[in-house]
């Protein structure tokens, strides 16, 4: 190819290609830039004769990237991000306004701490959602979502809270009694942090007395273990600032690590580049 004569080919064929790359198909591409199957098939064709190098393998049902197309993408995704990122710089406006949905146990003991510093990235009103679904429900849209899990969204923006670590806790006054705490009257919470058969297997405890309260929220759970109603095994990063405070006391030095967490997610509907930025430095 006589590269002084090269013309770049139309930006609207390079971002079908990166989209069909990405997702895999031709369909789901389609789906996710509004166009139609045979349009991004038609660009991508188009744009494998510009280039004269064909740059997926077409099979029956799927596609594959030829070895043009693969070292080629990460160059046009860097490229793509850099102008998105450039265009958002220098014209682009920051949202005057920020929902963030998330569970009440996280909106009252890790965001309402920083409501001051949200409230600045959000430049304007800044909502909270308290959110009752299932933790698979994380649509990409213009909410910020908290959401528990593995971090497996296929949003633009994820941001892990802190590295999930479990312990027994309970209130000073229930701690005073003395005795072996595994014997002490325990609280469970649903949900899909590891509770007491989990902390049972790994450090050998008895699995009674059985939970004499249980809950379907962590909030009402670490609650009733304020009140000296139980012990109860809960999140150590979320209980930072009852640990300090004196309100709960640790109970093991024992610590269960979980391979989930609260992750944020986000899109780019729901804030400005520039403003996950300040959000992720708020969060984390």
């Amino acid at each position: 190819m006589n590269e002084a004569g090269f013309k770049t080919p139309p930006l609207e064929w390079i971002r079908a290609f990166e989209a069909a790359a990405r997702c895999g198909s031709f369909t789901a591409a389609a789906a996710e830039t509004g166009l139609t199957q045979s349009a991004i098939s038609q660009r991508i064709g188009h744009l494998e004769k510009h280039l004269r190098t064909p740059l997926f393998f077409r099979r029956a049902r799927t596609i594959e990237l030829t070895v043009a197309g693969e070292a080629w993408l990460p160059h046009v995704q860097s490229a793509l991000t850099t102008l998105r990122d450039a265009s958002e710089a220098l014209f682009g406006a920051e949202r005057g306004q920020m929902t963030i949905s998330a569970s009440q146990s996280i909106i009252d003991l890790w965001l309402q701490p920083r409501l001051a510093a949200l409230g600045e990235v959000a430049n304007g009103q800044l909502i909270l959602q308290s959110m009752v679904l299932g933790a698979l429900d994380a649509p990409d849209d213009a909410v910020i979502r908290i959401r528990y899990g593995t971090g497996d969204w296929p949003h633009e923006h994820k941001l892990r809270l802190f590295s999930e670590k479990i312990a027994p806790l309970a209130a000073p006054e229930l701690a005073a009694q003395g005795g072996n705490w595994t014997s002490w009257p325990r609280i469970a919470c649903s949900g899909s942090r590891p509770g007491w058969n989990a902390w049972a297997t790994r450090f050998g405890i008895p699995t009674t007395p059985v939970p004499h309260l249980r809950f379907d929220t962590f909030l009402p759970a670490l609650q009733a273990a304020r009140a000296g109603m139980g012990v109860i095994l809960a999140s150590l990063p979320l209980c930072e600032a009852d640990l300090a405070a004196g309100r709960l006391v640790r109970l093991s030095d024992d610590v269960l690590a979980h391979h989930e967490s609260y992750w944020v997610l986000a899109g780019s509907q729901a804030l400005a580049r520039s403003q996950w930025d300040r959000l992720a430095r708020v969060l984390s």
